[in-house]
């Protein structure tokens, strides 16, 4: 019988590279550059130094330093400790299903006008990226959106485009996103607000271009299906997408929803 391959777990993605860096500190040259009062290197200024050899008590002590850090290391233990938090918290938001449900509740509430969602979701998913780096808790959303999509003459590429380029975006501009601006900000020893106001402003302009983007695409397909990108798959996919049931928000999501809200107004000011 063949074994089935797994993935190798976090732990051991992590030993490896610590591993090989130990490993490459006997075979790579030790060498440093000299730097100016501002920390830049000065060019020309490169010299040979003594290798800091790395053994086996060095590579299995290295997490502990990582996360406490020495005389030479700065602790990454504030850092660490945001993110779990931070991850916790999001898990949790995320088994109340509270953000399907809150989506549900826009797609129903805009029947008869679903091309406006391209517009409201674009910008929702949008803010989900920039606020906590929302990306695969979008796979949820493909099966509810698919079928709207097709049921008012439009594409699956719709569909995805309004979930992806909207997620992505927001993760670009990353206004308040933990998980990037976050931990640089907790890195440069800055609050996560100081220089928000310029990437709203990117988060803006990059959310515009996207909705245009995809409305444009829509428009087009509107008029004319033929000129659909996936038009060769449309009569199977109509078979395959059927119209589902949307949910509806009850009140204890309806206060999670705020809640989560409340969180990120309260890490932007902090």
């Amino acid at each position: 019988m063949v074994k089935k391959k797994k993935v190798p777990s976090s732990y051991t993605i992590l030993f490896s590279i610590i591993f090989v860096m130990a490993l490459l500190t006997w075979i790579v040259p030790a060498g440093a550059y000299q730097v100016d009062d501002a920390n830049q290197l000065i060019p020309g200024t490169y010299h040979t130094i003594e290798q800091n050899q790395q053994g086996i008590w060095d590579v299995l002590k290295a997490p502990v330093i990582g996360m406490l850090g020495d005389e030479e290391t700065s602790a990454a233990m504030p850092v660490s400790l945001f993110i779990l938090v931070i991850g916790g918290f999001l898990g949790v938001v995320n088994a109340t299903r509270s953000l399907d449900a809150g989506i549900g509740s826009i797609v129903e509430k805009h029947k008869g006008k679903e091309k406006s969602l391209i517009i409201i979701l674009m910008i929702l998913f949008s803010l989900g990226g920039t606020t906590f780096g929302m990306s695969e808790e979008t796979l949820a959303f493909y099966p509810l959106l698919l079928p709207i999509m097709y049921s008012i003459g439009l594409d699956s590429l719709v569909a995805v485009g309004i979930i992806l380029i909207g997620t992505t975006v927001g993760v670009l501009a990353s206004t308040v996103n933990p998980f990037a601006t976050g931990v640089a900000s907790q890195a440069a020893g800055i609050s996560p607000g100081q220089g928000i106001f310029w990437r709203i402003v990117l988060w803006v302009i990059l959310t515009a271009v996207g909705i245009m983007y995809v409305y444009s695409y829509a428009s087009k397909i509107e008029k004319d299906t033929s000129k659909s990108l996936v038009y060769d798959h449309r009569e199977q996919d109509l078979k395959d997408f059927q119209m589902v049931e949307t949910e509806s928000m009850n009140k204890n999501q309806k206060k999670v929803i705020s809640l989560f809200i409340g969180t990120f107004i309260i890490m932007i000011l902090a």
